[in-house]
């Protein structure tokens, strides 16, 4: 009899998905292997307390860790008991983020193939202090040496991983999201807006993803249609307030949305997206952008031109913003050619069975007793 192939994940806060990339990536991989005959465990953080528990949610067996503490502490405390715990079965592991990664030491110690993925390069980002700084810059070099392969969403993080250890050590294996064919504007006219009138923005506020740039770019001049900004802003924080103060009124701030139909919405009924990270590798956000057939306007650092490709349009602070503004709101011919190529993008790089085939693949070759598993270092 065929032993069963099992994969336990963890670094998440658990399925189904409702705090961000990695847990819908999880959610994702976690479905498809199952119906690929996997067997597979995810670890949830839940709040409170009491005794870790197990049950099954559309196949897929979750182990439930309550954690008391809140925050960055919670976080650790959730990683460490997940640690241990899978620890104890041997089987496969899949470490999304390498935040916590020192704990992975106990794979290595009792023998259990662990593959991570190595996220972007967090201890790079402008809003971490020193500690945190140092803390992630120590983690990002222990995920390195500690797990038994890695995999980078994005060839430039590979560039940096390379730096730390061998390239056979890792593989490129980007994210994914669904194709948008057809969303109802119902979402969109209820928050007063005109499908096809208005330009996105989703990303947290904050210097590194351009918020400011872009809305004081937009705001320069009247533009005869909408700039969205999703996300949370508080007149309380200096650089929210400052964003905000720079918005004309053709800024609508909507808010943090987490109803996956209206963001579904949005996007599909946008006529440009504009991506502000700077820093990262494929961020999620921008896949689902290019699923959904959006014309992208984007920072035109490295990682960004690579997920977006020749067909989007790039700009490097304000002036290139506006400037960019100015040229593609007025021009539908180029937006209509610009959302082909982004599908023509999504199509080629990121659907979802393109990735998760791509993993099973690597996740096959490090099951106990495989080829691969056995001469990993």
């Amino acid at each position: 009899m065929t032993k069963t192939r099992t994969l336990r994940i963890l670094g998440t806060r658990g399925v189904p998905a409702a705090h961000g990339g990695f847990e819908t990536f999880a959610e994702h991989l976690a479905l498809f292997l199952v119906k690929r005959g996997w067997r597979v465990i995810v670890y949830c953080q839940d709040d409170g307390v009491g005794p870790v528990f197990e049950d099954r949610w559309e196949g897929v067996e979750r182990v439930h860790i309550p954690v008391s503490q809140a925050g960055p502490k919670g976080t650790i405390v959730f990683d460490w008991q997940a640690t241990v715990h899978a620890a104890r079965h041997g089987d496969l592991c899949l470490t999304l983020g390498y935040n916590t990664a020192v704990f992975c030491a106990l794979f290595r110690l009792k023998g259990v193939p662990n593959l991570i993925n190595m996220d972007g390069i967090e201890w790079s980002r402008a809003k971490w202090g020193t500690v945190a700084k140092t803390w992630f810059w120590l983690n990002d070099w222990a995920g390195c040496w500690l797990g038994n392969h890695l995999v980078a969403d994005h060839p430039e993080i590979k560039r940096h991983l390379e730096t730390r250890v061998r390239g056979g050590k890792v593989t490129v294996i980007a994210y994914g999201a669904d194709a948008i064919a057809a969303v109802d504007d119902a979402p969109v006219r209820a928050l007063g807006l005109t499908p096809g009138r208005f330009a996105t923005v989703i990303a947290r506020a904050e210097p590194e993803n351009s918020l400011l740039e872009i809305v004081s770019a937009f705001s320069r001049k009247r533009r005869d249609c909408t700039l969205v900004v999703l996300g949370k802003y508080d007149r309380e924080h200096a650089y929210q307030r400052r964003v905000l103060e720079a918005a004309s009124d053709e800024v609508r701030f909507v808010g943090a949305i987490y109803d996956k139909a209206v963001v579904a919405a949005l996007r599909f009924h946008s006529m440009l997206y504009v991506h502000g990270h700077q820093v990262g590798g494929t961020n999620p956000s921008l896949v689902e952008a290019l699923g959904a057939g959006n014309a992208v306007l984007a920072h035109g650092n490295r990682f960004n031109r690579w997920v977006a490709g020749d067909g989007a349009a790039y700009f490097d602070g304000a002036d290139e913003c506006a400037s960019a503004f100015d040229v593609l709101l007025g021009d539908d011919a180029r937006l209509g050619r610009m959302q082909a190529a982004s599908r023509d993008r999504h199509r080629a790089a990121f659907t979802w069975e393109k990735i998760l085939g791509d993993y099973e693949a690597l996740l096959e070759s490090y099951l106990p007793g495989a080829a691969s598993a056995k001469h990993a270092v």
